[in-house]
């Protein structure tokens, strides 16, 4: 059986797709058992992860991206061509054809698109009811990163409950080997891109509601790269926190393995990759009470209610006080985090490809 997988977000600008695709890709590869994994378009020597650019030059990105844009202008023929060979096409959102020769699967990670439409570019709305009307209705079977993004799929979407199989996502191996990196005072980690869907503003509000001996004591750090509508978040951010901006991949695990605590007040998530990241680095995690994140945390995590700032100040200044409790917190994470290895993840995917191909 030959599987190809869909990774042309390795060609640009993307957090958590691109992070779900290099990884699993490679995991599925390495759980394969006589299949082949094939990435499109030509993109089999991925080999470097960044979130900010294309994992490869220049031209050989020109080249793949316009091999992709062909594909989804010609139609299916051009589509077939490309993917000669192929019993088994993952289709990503990047793509708008669906091949006549293959069997299409697909993953959902969130559809923040019909839940929260406030909180995206108008053009990402259109992107994301393209790949509803273009790849999931037509798909012969589907990936759920959670639980909760299967049940908003089958509640939204109206995708039949049978059509579509929940498999958790991976950490890399790199968080659960992390030693902490050194920074000269303790610090309170958030890592995401800056949008409105992340709830800065909310954290920044309950930040400086703190006792100012805790303030004085603990750093607010918050890394990732600045996102669509969020100039005044930004703002806040700069003079309010220690901000890191974009954090390169490779220094992440350290990064998140330093943090006294860890906080996630988003307001709506498919998995939620960095509360998963940090309870593999034994870090504590409090996030927020919404969408997958009490199902990925289980009771590993301090919950909150992301829209209020009282009850966010609350916890963060329990934890912050108490080191016993911080422990017992990251302990539990890291056992639960022990439920999230991509090689998991790999194996119960490639039984859903064998139930595809029958």
């Amino acid at each position: 059986m030959r599987i190809t997988i869909d990774a042309s977000s390795a060609l640009v600008r993307s957090a958590g797709v691109k992070s779900y695709t290099y990884h699993w890709l490679h995991a599925l590869r390495q759980e394969a058992r006589g299949e082949d994994v094939h990435a499109f378009p030509l993109l089999n020597d991925w080999s470097r992860l960044d979130h900010e650019h294309s994992a490869l030059p220049l031209l050989p990105t020109v080249v793949r991206l316009g091999l992709l844009h062909s594909a989804n202008v010609f139609g299916p023929s051009v589509l077939d061509l490309l993917l000669r060979g192929t019993d088994i096409f993952h289709a990503g959102n990047l793509v708008r054809q669906t091949p006549r020769r293959a069997r299409l699967t697909a993953t959902i990670h969130d559809l923040t698109a019909w839940i929260m439409p406030e909180v995206h570019r108008s053009s990402t709305l259109r992107a994301d009811r393209s790949f509803e009307d273009r790849i999931l209705k037509r798909a012969d079977g589907l990936i759920a990163v959670s639980e909760n993004t299967r049940q908003d799929a089958i509640r939204l979407l109206g995708i039949r409950p049978e059509r579509i199989q929940t498999i958790h996502s991976g950490v890399a191996a790199a968080y659960f080997d992390a030693s902490p990196g050194a920074r000269a005072k303790p610090y309170v980690l958030f890592v995401g891109t800056v949008e409105p869907r992340k709830n800065l503003d909310t954290l920044l509000d309950a930040w400086r509601s703190l006792q100012p001996d805790l303030r004085e004591h603990f750093d607010l750090a918050i890394a990732g790269p600045q996102g669509w509508n969020s100039a005044g978040t930004m703002e806040r951010v700069r003079q309010e926190s220690t901000y890191l901006g974009y954090v390169p991949e490779a220094d992440m695990p350290g990064l998140v393995a330093g943090a006294t605590l860890f906080i996630y007040p988003s307001l709506y998530e498919g998995f939620g990759f960095p509360i998963a990241q940090a309870m593999a680095a034994n870090v504590p995690v409090v996030c927020s009470r919404t969408s997958c994140l009490p199902e990925i945390a289980g009771d590993a995590a301090a919950f909150v209610d992301p829209l209020s700032p009282s009850e966010m100040a609350a916890q963060l200044t329990r934890l912050l006080e108490s080191p016993q409790e911080r422990s017992r917190l990251a302990q539990l994470g890291r056992a639960r985090a022990e439920c999230y290895r991509w090689e998991r993840c790999a194996r119960e995917s490639m039984s859903f490809f064998r139930g595809i191909a029958g």
